[in-house]
């Protein structure tokens, strides 16, 4: 949710609109796609995230919902929304900058909230922009979730050497070998986590068809044979609001059965030692504000905070 403003949650829509929903076709993806670079360029962060545009991309799941709201057959207004999760249903929106502040916000948002089923509703504002968080408050949204984007420079940066507890081995991912066992530990290691512990195979699938994707990238920690940790790394390249390709520690995981020792921050450490090898000058990562622990390691090792997603929550 970015770029939507007070008034747009309180005024009729300005012009006559058309709001569909089911399954997108190709050129309505590709309308969908235009929209969201669309607002990048304008907000300065996307309003989409990488789980929402792959889905645009290769279509939604079972439980999805995709709105589309458009104006004499012009993408305007776009939703996304996953779920029901733990009885709820969480998703983005986005309205395109040229058409803010005219209640197509507000139409999607009732559209949304009469779809929901009684299910309460979670929504990510990315970049926690004053004219989101504005139109949130006054659609009846409270903020219940932040999610930190923290940045490092590499360049120049002397970093620790990782410490693998004793008995720990690490190797790279095998792509069609180690899906189901990623898979599984993944779901252990994030058994709270209301995004990533989710992931089924064909969410790695999809995510290993990607361009960026890098095996070599992907380290795998073993101990006795059988997989007890993780750190898939990521390289972004330059434009989207950077002038130049940065990394990304995009997911580190433990099976809690074999947490203790360092093995995380150790797992960290070597990722980060293989984008500083790739030449990249900074690193990204994404950590919810309330993991004070994972917080406090990061900062350590010299993140600061970059901007800050947040969540806000419907009933």
């Amino acid at each position: 949710m970015t770029g939507s403003t007070p008034s747009s949650a309180q005024s009729p829509p300005a012009a006559p609109f058309r709001l569909t929903e089911g399954p997108l076709s190709a050129s309505q993806a590709e309308s969908v796609l235009a929209l969201a670079a669309a607002a990048e360029a304008a907000d300065g962060v996307a309003p989409l995230s990488e789980n929402a545009l792959l889905q645009v991309r290769h279509g939604s799941g079972p439980l999805a919902r995709d709105l589309l709201l458009t104006v004499d057959d012009a993408a305007v207004g776009y939703a996304h929304f996953d779920g029901p999760d733990d009885g709820d249903v969480s998703g983005e929106l986005v309205v395109h900058p040229a058409r803010r502040r005219r209640g197509y916000g507000s139409a999607l948002i009732a559209a949304v909230i009469a779809g929901a089923a009684g299910h309460g509703i979670h929504i990510w504002a990315h970049g926690d922009l004053p004219a989101a968080a504005a139109f949130a408050r006054s659609a009846g949204f409270t903020r219940f979730r932040a999610l930190l984007q923290l940045r490092m420079p590499l360049a120049g940066r002397e970093l620790p050497s990782p410490d693998f507890p004793a008995g720990v081995s690490v190797r790279t991912f095998r792509p069609g070998q180690d899906e189901e066992e990623w898979v599984a530990v993944n779901a252990r290691a994030f058994a709270h986590h209301p995004e990533q512990g989710s992931w089924t195979r064909k969410d790695l699938e999809l995510r290993e068809a990607e361009p960026w994707f890098d095996p070599g990238g992907f380290f795998i920690a073993e101990r006795d044979g059988q997989m007890a940790g993780f750190h898939w790394t990521k390289v972004h390249p330059a434009g989207g609001g950077n002038d130049a390709p940065i990394g990304e520690v995009y997911v580190v995981g433990v099976d809690p059965a074999r947490q203790g020792g360092g093995l995380g921050r150790a797992l960290t450490l070597a990722g980060l030692a293989h984008l500083q090898r790739l030449g990249l000058a900074e690193v990204m990562l994404y950590v919810d504000e309330s993991n004070t622990p994972a917080v406090r390691m990061y900062t350590s090792l010299g993140f600061s905070r970059w901007h800050t997603d947040v969540m806000y929550r419907h009933s």
